[in-house]
């Protein structure tokens, strides 16, 4: 990621609260940023029912549901659209411009491909009660995309990256979200590095960071924080509160993501709990 900041910002459109926040954050990004916002619409292949003739179903009753699936798609894009809309026009000029795109598709196989081609993709918050697919969207990009993701909090905030602290433990994970974070960090007000021994992994420690951050004309600190209740998510949290964050970038799922859907971990605490906008990479 090049240092001098962004240029194109892939978001997904999600008809849900989660995704109003998500596009708010867009714009506001895109605002800082004098990026072009690239919004996208997945919308269901009408062909994907064909499979269902196989249970039994007549070649009328699957037309039918061709054509319904269709107008549903339709129906909703246009939501969408007039969803986005609104916001553009609240937002005000700004950035390079931005655009709406329709692909087809399941969402986890055509959202981390048009990744690819994005310096960032901004997210929902991964709530399931309201949409299930928000959630396997987010982690299929993280591991499918090679690019960073930003993770927009429930509520927007009134800003963004002006103190912001980095999560570290010396894993390639951490260092790929440094990475992504010094367009960022370059531009903050207050930069801090935070650490934990329970978070540690083999490689460079927090204190080894910091010469590295001023060699990128980066001032930081480094602050060790205490899990809460055993909880090293909490105690980052936690940490980043008391900073005064408005935006924490850390590494995703350095443990397996099984792993932590079974026991929990750092990652899920975090995306799960967090205020304020998350940059992650893996």
């Amino acid at each position: 990621m090049a240092e001098d900041g962004y240029r194109k910002l892939l978001l997904p459109l999600h008809g849900t609260p989660c995704g109003q926040s998500a596009l708010a954050t867009g714009f506001a990004v895109a605002a800082i940023w004098q990026a072009q916002l690239a919004a996208l619409i997945v919308q269901v292949d009408s062909r994907d029912v064909a499979p269902l003739a196989g249970e039994g179903l007549s070649g009328g009753m699957i037309e039918d549901m061709m054509q319904a699936t269709e107008r549903d798609g339709a129906a909703r894009a246009a939501r969408l659209r007039a969803t986005f809309e609104a916001e553009r026009a609240k937002a005000g000029a700004g950035g390079a411009g931005a655009a709406i795109g329709i692909v087809r598709g399941r969402a986890e196989d055509v959202v981390p491909a048009q990744a690819r081609l994005a310096d960032l993709t901004i997210l929902p918050h991964p709530d399931r009660s309201e949409d299930e697919s928000a959630s396997d969207t987010l982690h299929a990009v993280l591991f499918d995309s090679g690019r960073p993701v930003l993770i927009a909090p429930r509520v927007a905030v009134p800003q963004i990256g002006t103190r912001c602290c980095v999560a570290w433990n010396g894993t390639v994970e951490s260092s790929a979200a440094l990475a992504a974070m010094l367009p960022w960090l370059k531009r903050a007000r207050a930069v801090r590095v935070l650490h934990a021994g329970a978070y540690q992994r083999r490689g460079p420690f927090a204190a080894d960071v910091l010469p590295y951050l001023a060699l990128h004309d980066i001032e930081a600190d480094v602050v060790e924080f205490a899990p809460v209740n055993r909880d090293v998510g909490a105690g980052l949290l936690v940490a980043a509160a008391e900073f005064g964050a408005d935006l924490l970038g850390m590494g995703a799922y350095s443990h397996s993501r099984l792993r932590q859907l079974i026991l929990g971990g750092v990652t899920r605490h975090v995306l799960q709990n967090s205020p304020v906008p998350i940059l992650m990479s893996r």
